[in-house]
């Protein structure tokens, strides 16, 4: 089956490349979003087996990995894709000062949203606690221990 198999570079080796099924669950991604990812040139496969499926090597996956990661920031695709080439910069020391400081502009961005979420998350942890007790009242109310209640919506 490894000559079934191609990479961008012509190279043969099956063992290297996973079909997007394996990297979908990998990763935690639909089909359909890294189809989309490939087809934005966000996230494109290294390879493709001689039907014409996508094949993707641990590289991509940890690109993918990445894309997902900065998604709760709110950022577009092309924004996740200048972060992904600016790291890039910054891995490889070719970084210069504009790069730099976007970089900065983007995790302070990347920082308030954070922030934003973590307000959020202590506003439903409150609530939960909330309901939490009242449900710990209603059952030593109703002498129900186990958590199940007599009470019907309407009640």
């Amino acid at each position: 089956m490894a000559d079934d198999i191609s990479d961008s570079t012509g190279d043969t080796d099956a063992t290297d490349l996973h079909q997007i099924g394996v990297v979908a669950d990998t990763v935690g991604l639909s089909l359909r979003t890294i189809r989309h990812y490939d087809e934005v040139d966000l996230v494109v496969p290294s390879g493709r087996s001689q039907g014409g499926f996508r094949l993707y090597t641990d590289a991509d996956i940890d690109r993918l990995m990445q894309v997902k990661a900065m998604k709760p920031f709110g950022f577009s695709l092309d924004e996740i894709s200048e972060v992904l080439d600016l790291r890039a910069a910054v891995h490889s020391g070719t970084a210069t000062p504009a790069i730099t400081t976007r970089l900065a502009e983007l995790h302070g961005q990347a920082t308030a949203k954070c922030a934003d979420q973590q307000r959020q998350l202590n506003d439903a942890r409150r609530y939960l606690d909330d309901l939490g007790h009242e449900l710990d009242v209603t059952r030593t109310t109703d002498g129900i221990p186990d958590g199940t209640s007599t009470r019907t919506r309407g009640d």
